[in-house]
């Protein structure tokens, strides 16, 4: 599994993480052997949030004894990003993680809060060993230059966003601004909502053909080539532990740039929307 530094001065981090919306709405044991399979293969990077119902409490089996391999990020609503409402949040999860810190702690997206506060709350917790970094999702490049204005250089370790084969606005100017601030970028549902490239569609027969050449899947395929810059990593979900080991052999495929010319014709980005997409 590759990884890369998360962040400007940030550790080493799985390329290939774990994501685990809807993870609580499946088989419980199966999606506990799905995140210790992940684990076992590198993916140490697993992302959660207190949105995603009882996410924090089947991540806490799953990692029970191996708290020290994970890379563990959380998330605060917007609705609690108040400077006590985020301590408090904050709080809620680590005892549902069964845990005494996070690796990462996110504002969810932008809220009515002034960042002032939401920022307030994130200093104290780190200074309280509670978390080691923050970060923030869904942010646009006018979020993020609002938050770095409030915050400072160096502060925001990552911005999680929305990012497929066939939702690629990102690349206009979110990865380009993160980039240039040292900001790690998270893609979330990295296969689309419901929605991967059929094997009859142009973009499917392009992943196709790619795969074969080496030996691997259309989604590892589509992993690889969104986490070609070396500031972004992605967290598929997966329901299974044998999901779980194809999203993370993804981690060991490196393109070639024809192939990557090849995937950019198949899906091009399209012009900058006006606004950043989300979930």
């Amino acid at each position: 599994m590759r990884t890369q530094q998360f962040g400007r001065g940030g550790p080493d981090v799985s390329v290939i993480g774990q994501g685990t919306w809807y993870l609580d709405q499946g088989d419980r044991v199966k999606a506990v052997a799905a995140l210790r399979r992940g684990l076992d293969l590198g993916m140490t990077h697993i992302d959660t949030a207190e949105l995603y119902g009882d996410a924090e409490l089947v991540i806490a089996e799953a990692i029970a004894s191996r708290r020290d391999e994970v890379f563990l990020v959380s998330k605060v609503l917007p609705s609690n990003a108040s400077r006590r409402g985020t301590i408090a949040a904050c709080e809620r999860s680590l005892q549902r993680l069964k845990t005494d810190r996070l690796d990462c702690y996110l504002l969810h997206w932008r809220g009515s809060y002034p960042f002032e506060e939401t920022v307030a709350a994130f200093d104290e917790l780190v200074r309280a060993g509670k978390i080691r970094s923050w970060g923030v999702s869904n942010f646009d490049e006018d979020d993020l230059a609002e938050m770095l204005d409030v915050a400072g250089e160096g502060k925001m370790a990552c911005n999680q966003v929305l990012y497929h084969l066939k939702e690629r606005a990102i690349e206009h100017a979110v990865i380009p601004w993160c980039e240039q601030h040292g900001v790690a970028v998270v893609a979330y549902s990295p296969f689309g909502h419901d929605d991967f490239p059929t094997s009859r569609s142009k973009g499917g027969t392009a992943l196709h053909e790619i795969a074969q050449e080496h030996g691997a899947s259309p989604r590892q395929v589509a992993l690889s080539f969104l986490t070609r810059n070396k500031a972004v990593f992605a967290i598929p979900k997966a329901s299974s532990a044998e999901h779980a080991a194809e999203n993370a052999h993804a981690g060991d495929i490196l393109l070639e740039e024809d192939e990557i010319a090849a995937l950019d014709a198949a899906f091009p980005r399209g012009p900058k929307p006006h606004g950043l997409p989300m979930l």
